[in-house]
């Protein structure tokens, strides 16, 4: 092997594991305990059935990726397993499901999708012919988190009618399996489907991209309002455009070229210590001042005047005023729908008593999206 392979290849850590509990289990992922180098100490490991066909149970021996935890990153500090590891071979054979469509392709996990759009599919023919989402308002957030308060107000302003389809794109957590809080959420039935677009996996839907995604959304799903955000975690660089959530532009403007209504959930905090994210943050000032070129509503939540003036004046200097629609709504009805459904939220590791203004302002993006469907 060359020095240049050699270096190459140092960017993934792979190591051998025994599974010793099983944590906890959902239809597309398990949650588990690894005995790795220090028997005395077993680490959490995820693992997607999608990935893996052959069950995992206590005393397996696993293949892991351990990459990310072993670099210290904000993965929720899980493993990730490639492989359940066995004497000899056996073959899997591909599931009955159909589809042609690749997800995670020319990798070695590369998996078969039934895409709503392809040819087998029994939303082909709509879609096919589908270019409009005919007004349907769509909330893009910039953070996963968002989303619950965002369902939450959507379901308390329309009394529960409006059918949400949360659209998870693909510049974050891939599988959507790996989300607790979806699952919590269409269990409580504040998201009603789910489709997962690009690269993502794993939704009740599978959709090329984010165009035929928020197509599918309206046309196969039946959705009244859509929600898009990526999945758990958000790539950040410390520069102006190396971070994940600079989508958030990008889908506001699918959303407008497809006749829909866009609605911006502004990512805020007054509890981040970090210069670049208090008031509005700077990644959501680029993401709606240089890259979303189509009109949106700009939603800012009700909060107190001092608060409130810097967010207007963090929107008039970078230009958003002049782009959008900024309006102001009140945020408190989807934290109480949260509460009264038990639904603990948390971003960054802080929860709606720490960091109240960020859940506040995902909220009242929702509630301005409720009043569009129900007319208020």
């Amino acid at each position: 092997m060359s020095e240049d392979s050699k270096k190459r290849g140092a960017g993934l850590s792979i190591e051998y594991g025994r599974v010793v509990k099983i944590l906890a289990k959902r239809r597309d992922a398990v949650e588990l305990l690894v005995e790795l180098s220090n028997p005395a100490a077993p680490e959490k490991a995820i693992f997607y059935p999608q990935l893996g066909p052959e069950p995992i149970d206590v005393g397996d021996s696993v293949l892991l990726n351990t990459t990310a935890v072993r670099l210290g990153l904000g993965t929720g500090g899980y493993h990730f397993v490639i492989r359940r590891l066995r004497k000899g071979s056996r073959k899997t054979e591909i599931d009955a499901a159909g589809g042609h469509i690749m997800k995670l392709r020319y990798t070695p996990m590369q998996i078969r999708c039934l895409a709503a759009e392809e040819p087998q599919s029994p939303h082909h023919e709509v879609l096919a012919e589908a270019q409009s989402i005919e007004g349907m308002p769509v909330v893009v957030a910039g953070l996963h988190s968002q989303i619950a308060p965002i369902a939450a107000a959507i379901k308390a302003e329309t009394k529960g009618k409006a059918k949400i389809v949360y659209i998870m794109n693909d510049t974050a957590c891939l599988a959507l399996g790996f989300s607790r809080l979806v699952a919590e959420l269409k269990e409580k039935r504040l998201i009603d489907a789910t489709i997962t677009a690009g690269q993502a996996f794993g939704g009740d839907l599978e959709a090329v991209n984010i165009y035929s995604a928020l197509l599918a959304a309206k046309k196969a799903a039946g959705a009244d309002v859509a929600i898009i955000a990526q999945g758990p975690g958000n790539v950040g660089t410390e520069t102006l455009f190396g971070f994940g959530s600079i989508y958030q532009g990008e889908a506001i403007n699918a959303v407008g070229i497809l006749g829909g209504t866009p609605v911006a959930a502004v990512r805020l905090s007054f509890a981040d210590a970090r210069p670049r994210h208090r008031g509005i943050s700077e990644q959501c000032l680029v993401a709606l001042g240089k890259v979303a070129l189509h009109k949106s509503l700009v939603v800012l939540p009700k909060i107190e005047k001092e608060k409130l003036d810097l967010l207007q004046q963090q929107l008039a200097d970078s230009g958003i005023c002049q782009r959008h629609e900024v309006v102001i709504e009140e945020g408190e009805a989807g934290l109480k729908e949260l509460q009264r459904l038990g639904v603990k939220v948390v971003s960054m590791g802080r929860g709606i008593d720490e960091d109240r203004e960020f859940f506040l302002a995902a909220a009242a993006a929702g509630l301005a999206a409720g009043k569009q469907v129900s007319g208020s």
